[in-house]
């Protein structure tokens, strides 16, 4: 086990946490309670309106209106919507200037992966698409990794179960050239799985929204984590 346990530790160096890696809207956690998520926008600049809930400010260079939602007291979304409404060539250009500022950022990984489906055309109808077809401008990605927030042990102890389904205690203490070749691929198999159920619950995305014929961009910011999935049935 001594060469199994040195090859997981060359593979992953970071300390071992038990800390969730969840959504995250300018650098503030998704999570925790509504109260704490307000101090921290305040914090951020954004003033609060108590009439209606929410925050104002500006964000990505645009006035913006920040909405938090909740799910049994714990904080699963920020929205965050144009504060302006405007017409549809405009929101067009916004939309597409947004799904390539995503594609650029190194934070974010396409949930699509063919990202050009996400752009609109210049000739696209967007009032017609949406009100007669019902047709939803929607692009998704997720939050890329952050590695600070990594559990090693969990990771750890995910490969080293895999790699004992398939190999004795003696196999994995004298590999052959050819089993230790498959224990490496074990390992990064079993790192990809890991991330990707860390990724699909760090989902950020946005669509254009209709308002009395004008349009705007509303941008969620999910910690699925903290969604409802049914326990309260």
């Amino acid at each position: 086990m001594k060469k199994l346990l040195l090859l997981m530790l060359m593979f992953v160096s970071l300390t071992a946490t038990a800390q969730k890696d969840v959504t995250k809207f300018l650098g503030i956690p998704v999570d925790g309670y509504k109260d704490e998520m307000k101090k921290n926008l305040i914090g951020k600049g954004f003033k609060y309106n108590s009439r209606y809930d929410n925050f104002s400010g500006e964000f990505n260079g645009y006035d913006v209106n920040v909405y938090i939602a909740t799910n049994n007291n714990k904080v699963w979304r920020v929205m965050v919507c144009d504060a302006n409404t405007c017409g549809e060539g405009d929101i067009k250009i916004r939309f597409n200037n947004l799904c390539r500022q995503f594609s650029k950022n190194k934070k974010y990984l396409p949930v699509n992966l063919d990202e050009k489906e996400y752009i609109i055309s210049d000739d696209e109808d967007i009032s017609y698409e949406m009100l007669v077809k019902n047709k939803r401008y929607q692009a998704s990605y997720y939050q890329a990794v952050d590695p600070s927030k990594i559990d090693t042990l969990a990771l750890q102890n995910r490969v080293r179960e895999a790699i004992m389904k398939e190999y004795t205690e003696e196999q994995i203490e004298n590999p052959t050239d050819k089993q230790l070749e498959h224990m490496e691929s074990i390992k990064v198999y079993e790192a990809a799985k890991y991330a990707f159920e860390i990724v699909e619950n760090k989902l950020v995305w946005f669509m254009i929204s209709e308002k009395f014929g004008k349009y705007y961009i509303s941008l969620f910011y999910d910690n699925e984590y903290n969604h409802s999935d049914g326990e309260d049935l």
